[in-house]
């Protein structure tokens, strides 16, 4: 399954055949016999996501068509979620503990760390019907399955004038524009929900990068990997807050409060860390204003459609020769 569209094949094309393949895997994960129903949960949700940047990327385009199918995906997975925070708030402990092994004494706070297990047991307990959840997402994609055909997209024409750019530049620029303003209100006014959307925006932005990869591989494979550490930093920096709601929940005794206490110290420790190594590689991530990061992507997919079209001259009917 490649995430990506191809220098050969119209962009409304690459679409729909993107759209097709995530719900196609999301709905083979689902069926499968011996499914790892957590597994599955993880990875549903990240083709979810990555449906819902691809329609992201020809709002401009196609703004009715967006604002359907985003909210049919979004709405997919919301009854997915709750237990992944539990196991994500583990994983932010684990990692936190880890960028202090030399200061800290693991074995003083694993009674946190027993809480924080029970609590995601009962969270796995609340949601015992997570077969029934699954089955009614696989539902749910099928009926988007049979959308996809239907998806009223903007067709253009591979080989002429236009390299068909025009139809996810708007929404690239778009992108790029609200991710550098999120940027700056996180840093002016630094709040957990102002990072949070930075975030979500960086992440949009990955996922930009890799449709449009095959304009030049070379150089976006690599640009896109700077924004998924971007992205990367400030997850880690968000996995802290989910992190710190699950302590709230999980400890209760008054012994592991002060245990508590001293995580949220190295927390904040993090946080700080962590925010000051996202500043310095976000500046560099949204150096270019929007006009001129979207001028220099469009001259990139406009220039490998010309090589592509030298390669594959069309014929009568529009067949390459």
């Amino acid at each position: 399954m490649a995430y990506q569209f191809e220098i050969s094949e119209p962009i409304d094309v690459g679409v729909r055949r993107i759209a097709m393949e995530l719900i196609d895997d999301a709905i083979a994960r689902v069926e499968a016999a011996d499914r790892d129903r957590h597994e599955v949960v993880h990875e549903v949700r990240k083709n979810c996501k990555r449906l819902r940047g691809l329609l992201r990327l020809i709002r401009p385009v196609a703004p009715k068509l967006y604002r359907a199918e985003n909210k049919r995906f979004r709405d997919a997975t919301a009854p997915l979620s709750g237990l992944r925070d539990a196991e994500a708030s583990l994983e932010s402990y684990d990692a936190l503990l880890d960028a202090f092994r030399d200061e800290v004494d693991r074995q003083a706070l694993a009674p946190v760390r027993r809480a924080l297990t029970l609590h995601k047991q009962h969270m796995a307990e609340n949601v015992a019907d997570l077969d029934a959840r699954l089955d009614q997402f696989g539902k749910r994609m099928h009926k988007a399955r049979k959308k996809v055909p239907d998806w009223h997209i903007p067709g253009d024409d591979p080989f002429g004038d236009d390299s068909g750019f025009e139809l996810v530049g708007g929404g690239l620029t778009k992108t790029y524009e609200r991710g550098r303003e999120a940027m700056q209100k996180a840093f002016d006014e630094p709040s957990i929900e102002r990072f949070h959307e930075w975030r979500k925006r960086a992440k949009y932005l990955r996922y930009h990068l890799r449709l449009l990869r095959p304009a030049w591989p070379q150089l976006l494979k690599p640009m896109r990997g700077e924004v998924k550490d971007l992205g990367d930093l400030l997850g880690d920096d968000h996995d802290l807050a989910v992190l710190e709601t699950a302590l709230t929940q999980a400890v209760s005794t008054g012994a592991d409060r002060g245990r508590r206490d001293i995580l949220r110290a190295l927390m904040r420790q993090r946080s700080i860390h962590l925010r000051e190594h996202a500043y310095w590689l976000g500046r560099r991530v949204y150096a270019e204003g929007p006009k001129a990061f979207r001028k220099r992507i469009g001259c990139y997919w406009a220039t490998a459609r010309d090589e592509y079209r030298d390669a594959y001259p069309l014929g009568a009917g529009g067949v390459p020769k």
